[in-house]
């Protein structure tokens, strides 16, 4: 899959910046950043829903414009909603996405075995009845049906509980084995880590493209993680202090990073510990702390540009 210089305008809302990437066959990728950033608006281009306005994208080798009527059959797509048919059962769903492609269950038993046998106790109920969890592995089995070359997944966790989110991304690893090559977006910066490589995306620009563990290694400042005392108190010291770079909540810590670049961090914790402590928050600590892709993304969303991609 290449994407070379696409853009996309609603108005005078410019959904994608002239975006390049491409994706490598049996690559389990990712699109990563917040609702807004431009990543279903691409992915409705690569599964020729949408016509780009300016820029080109080739999938499987076609072109998404020119040749669409001969990519469609050869994807999967499973949109940010629920789009399946509430009325009708889980074993009626399948049944119908199947003979939409041509094929039958029974002949692609073997592909969607793994997600079908969580839910196949549930054939006859309703899929306007099944719980979040349950609906998205009903909609991965439908988009795999017909045995698509590519899959693509529409933000496919948001809204389930973090068991589910869990269960699905395990299905994504099983099929990524097997040689799909499969395209996802998401919100979530912690599933980053199970692509194998991954676009941060905000404003319809990639700001960074690289392997999970690479894009953590490139974090450019000092990073400190901060406990104890009150949470709204010691963020703001922290950004009273006269190196700060930033200081954001993260989890159960807060995150500061230095401005002073290669600054010995564990020097700095200590600092920051007893700056604290002057201002009457002695229960907060700094440790240093290793920079993840939320550091790194909340760090290039401060930059006056975006990186090239690697």
């Amino acid at each position: 899959m290449v994407v070379r210089d696409v853009v996309k305008r609603f108005g005078d809302t410019v959904a994608l910046d002239r975006m390049s990437v491409s994706v490598h066959r049996a690559e389990l990728f990712g699109f990563i950043g917040p609702d807004g950033a431009g990543k279903t608006t691409l992915l409705r281009i690569l599964t020729t829903l949408l016509v780009p306005d300016a820029g080109d994208a080739h999938v499987l080798g076609m072109d998404v414009v020119r040749d669409l009527w001969r990519i469609r059959p050869r994807l999967g797509y499973m949109p940010g909603r629920f789009s399946l048919y509430p009325d009708l059962s889980v074993i009626e769903n399948l049944t119908f996405f199947a003979s939409v492609f041509g094929t039958s269950v029974d002949d692609a038993r073997d592909v969607i075995a793994p997600i079908y046998s969580q839910i196949e106790r549930f054939h006859d109920r309703r899929a306007a009845a099944l719980s979040g969890g349950m609906k998205q592995k009903l909609a991965l089995c439908c988009a795999l049906v017909h045995r698509p070359d590519v899959l693509f997944l529409d933000e496919p966790t948001t809204g389930v509980d973090a068991v589910s989110r869990r269960e699905f991304w395990e299905l994504l690893a099983q099929l990524k084995a097997s040689g799909l090559t499969i395209v996802v977006s998401t919100p979530y910066m912690d599933e980053a880590s199970r692509c194998d490589r991954v676009a941060l995306v905000q404003r319809g620009r990639i700001l960074e493209l690289a392997p999970p563990a690479v894009i953590g290694s490139r974090y450019r400042h000092p990073l400190v993680a901060v406990r104890g005392g009150d949470r709204q108190r010691v963020l703001a010291a922290l950004r009273a202090f006269p190196h700060v770079h930033s200081a954001f909540p993260f989890g159960e810590a807060i995150h500061y990073a230095d401005a002073r670049g290669g600054s010995d961090t564990a020097a700095i914790s200590r600092e920051i510990t007893a700056w604290l402590a002057q201002r009457g928050l002695k229960a907060a600590r700094g440790e240093p702390a290793q920079a993840g892709i939320e550091d790194v993304f909340m760090d290039l969303m401060e930059a006056p540009a975006p990186r090239p991609a690697a």
